[in-house]
């Protein structure tokens, strides 16, 4: 057995440490082992950034310890969660030097060779760092323990990282205390055993995918009669009020009843569907938020505790969440509808943020989802959205399919700045320009898409396909809603728009389609909350349809009003 073996074998991710200090050249000796690790593209975009404060280290431990109290709750097993808790995880006040190990996501501002692939390409040559900085220290002596239970984004915020900067996570470095009986922690604990030889095999079969294009040239299953269309109007008019006085609720009553093609129609098992993915234009900068709060928020929405959730269970509508390519892979039993398309799009910045065929997979992936919901009896359904960058994303949509100036069409999204609204205005009219590709939508789509967008779309046909009332939220939703529209214009009549958010390019979207929207609240927070708000009044104008008196039922002389 080589040296080199026997480095490997005795590597563990430490958690007891003594109080020694860690010598500057041991530290010096392992970033420069951590410098010689891979680099795709050459980037260099590792950054290193060693920790010795008191105050840092225990700012640092409470964010570990709220995170800690969320992990311990994943499990309904008393018994895993009390042996969970009895785990010594980190060592971040204890060791004497803390070590934040980062990548830059601004190198993918250019072209990088070997990025193609994936836009997480930059971040496997820092894990490769983190390998060789940990048998360095190990070769020395020493030792490091990985800490990845924080919440990020305030990880971030501690620390004054930039934007572009995104951590692995916290590292505790110093000299161990102990070697575990020569065995990872977890299984001398006997948490978990690892297995004694590697999984290999060899593949010798090459499995080709298939996709069945959609036809979005649907008929219209909801040809209303002028009789029934008057039959329902006369209705709605004969209800013990002045006429028209419910204003936009009449509208929208009509227009349930229209779509069900009945006098007294009902919504069954109302159903909100947010799509979640990643944008590669968020690498340039255009939010105000790391694309890791993408990841963040979905978990959030799995925890229960997003705006959507709230208003979803005050309003008792059935809440799905879609990972439709979000750059992280969740754990297989999160309570999340798996559709990955990718780990995020690629910058359109350069060039397609997708191909075509990943664009018609949207589509099939949005219409399987739909499909199912419509096979629970539902016969409404709400569109929302995550992803940070996708404000950017809809925006040049918009501009390319109405043939608007971007400057028309783009907001401040999250909240960005003037300066930063005029930035990403800049970046965005740039990418415009750079355009190359043919004039077809669906050419547009794949080279200026978003994933989650998309598979709205697909979802949106086939909703109406299934002849489901279709709850349109605000600018993005409506984006995706406008290029359903674009494949298959009757699907105007089972839509209400249920607000006007407070993007400038909505209300024009809105415009375009001549519609009406049912709420003004200034909102511009996405995940479907405007659909979910705005459901209670839906109901309303469904209530007084089906249950308000008429003049005849209630003996009130129409001709006194």
């Amino acid at each position: 057995m080589t040296y080199l073996d026997e480095i490997l074998k005795s590597r563990r991710d430490t958690r007891h440490f003594t109080n020694d200090e860690v010598p500057d050249a041991v530290v010096q000796k392992a970033l420069q082992a951590g410098h010689w690790a891979p680099s795709v593209g050459l980037t260099d975009a590792t950054k290193y950034y060693l920790i010795k404060s008191t105050e840092i280290k225990k700012a640092i431990k409470e964010l570990f310890l709220e995170y800690d109290i969320k992990a311990a709750n994943l499990t309904d097993d008393v018994n895993q969660k009390t042996q969970y808790q009895a785990l010594k995880l980190e060592a971040i006040e204890e060791a004497p030097l803390g070590l934040v190990i980062c990548y830059d996501r601004s190198v993918l501002n250019s072209f990088t060779i070997g990025t193609v692939g994936s836009n997480e390409a930059i971040k496997f040559s820092s894990v490769c760092a983190v390998q060789n900085i940990w048998l360095s220290l190990t070769e020395q002596g020493y030792s490091m323990g990985w800490v990845s239970i924080l919440n990020y984004y305030q990880f971030k915020q501690l620390l004054g990282l930039p934007e572009n900067i995104e951590p692995l996570g916290y590292f505790c470095v110093g000299k161990p205390a102990t070697n575990y009986e020569n065995q990872p922690m977890l299984q001398q604990l006997n948490w978990k055993q690892k297995q004694e030889a590697p999984f290999i095999e060899e593949i010798t079969v090459l499995h080709v995918s298939k996709i069945e294009n959609i036809n979005f040239e649907n008929q219209d299953r909801t040809e209303t009669s002028s009789d029934f269309s008057k039959a329902l109007q006369y209705k709605i008019d004969n209800k013990t009020k002045p006429l028209g006085s419910l204003g936009i609720l009449e509208v929208v009553a009509k227009q349930i009843g229209e779509v069900f093609q009945t006098l007294e129609p009902k919504i069954t098992k109302p159903n909100m569907v947010v799509f979640a993915a990643d944008h590669g234009i968020a690498n340039h900068g255009v939010s105000a938020y790391p694309q890791d709060v993408t990841r963040q928020m979905v978990i959030n929405f799995l925890e229960g505790g997003a705006a959507i959730n709230v208003f979803c269970k005050q309003n008792n509508i059935q809440l799905s969440i879609v990972d439709a390519g979000v750059n992280y892979d969740f754990p297989m039993n999160a309570n999340l509808i798996s559709a990955k398309t990718g780990k995020g799009t690629h910058s359109f910045l350069h060039g397609a943020a997708m191909s075509k065929t990943e664009l018609e997979l949207c589509f099939v992936k949005g219409s399987e989802i739909v499909a199912i919901v419509a096979k629970t009896g539902s016969n409404c359904i709400g569109f929302g959205e995550m992803g940070i960058g996708n404000t950017a994303t809809a925006s040049v949509l918009m501009s390319v399919i109405l043939k608007l100036p971007i400057e028309d069409c783009v907001g401040k999204g999250t909240g960005v700045t003037d300066e930063k609204l005029t930035q990403k205005q800049n970046i965005l009219k740039k990418a415009i320009d750079n355009y190359q590709g043919s004039d077809d939508l669906d050419s547009k789509l794949a080279y200026f898409g978003g994933f989650e967008i998309m598979q709205m779309v697909g979802g949106m046909l086939k909703a109406k396909e299934e002849n489901m009332l279709i709850l349109v939220d605000g600018f993005i939703c409506s984006v995706a809603f406008l290029i359903a529209y674009k494949k298959n214009p009757s699907i105007t009549k089972n839509a209400i728009f249920c607000h006007s958010s407070a993007e400038q390019g909505h209300q024009k979207i809105l415009d375009y389609l001549k519609v009406r929207s049912v709420l003004q609240l200034d909102l511009r927070l996405g995940e479907g909350t405007g659909c979910a708000v705005a459901f209670p009044i839906i109901q309303s104008a469904v209530a007084f349809l089906d249950e308000m008196a008429s003049f005849e039922s209630a003996g009130v002389n129409s001709r006194q009003l």
